[in-house]
């Protein structure tokens, strides 16, 4: 999970998203430097601002930054001193990661779409991918439920067509990446990477 910070970009502000809102249904409780935002429909959090971040992280890097358990724990101990109750329960594990397609068969309802099972290191997804040039036996990038995409979509266990898909299988385009190719197809891995492995990008 991350959080960012671009402090000559949008000030001194530590933005920790959890998950998307739209804008109209969105809403707001500040306690002290915490800016609390829920979604005012059905009261879910969506995520905080931590302004004046500066006085209270020590904050080296710029853009996205890794949510350790330490800065966990200081943005748990900031919220409680600014009395905001929240418990801040959050899974910080790597939301992208290296995959092993152990498995590929045809989509029982749509033929150009594959139903993969996805080695990712502590356990195995069921991934449905539309790419042309997925095969048994690559490795890939793999976008775990939770996951917030460059473009800003959140990956969400869903279904298409009927069958059950848990992730999603990553383009270099759709991983923002410099220079990806314009043609459709995911990102194959070579063998220097392992399942399981954070992503970094």
């Amino acid at each position: 999970m991350d959080v960012f910070y671009n402090e000559k970009g949008i000030g001194d502000v530590l933005i920790f998203p959890i998950k998307q809102g739209e804008r109209y249904t969105t809403g707001y409780e500040k306690y002290g430097d915490v800016v609390k935002i829920i979604n005012k429909e059905d009261e879910t959090v969506l995520g905080y601002n931590i302004f004046n971040a500066s006085k209270y992280f020590r904050l080296n890097e710029t853009g996205k930054i890794t949510l350790t358990n330490d800065l966990l724990d200081d943005i748990k101990l900031l919220f409680k001193t600014n009395g905001l109750e929240d418990s801040l329960t959050v899974d910080i594990t790597p939301k992208f990661v290296v995959g092993y397609v152990a498995e590929k068969k045809p989509h029982e309802n749509a033929d150009k779409l594959s139903v993969c099972m996805v080695d990712i290191g502590n356990e195995t997804l069921q991934i449905v991918c539309g790419a042309p040039n997925i095969e048994k036996n690559q490795k890939v990038v793999v976008a775990k439920v939770g996951a917030i995409m460059p473009s800003g979509m959140e990956i969400k266990p869903t279904e298409l067509r009927g069958v059950e898909s848990k992730g999603m299988i990553c383009s270099q385009k759709e991983l923002g990446l410099p220079d990806a190719p314009k043609e459709k197809g995911i990102y194959v891995l070579d063998d220097s990477y392992h399942s399981g492995q954070p992503f970094e990008f």
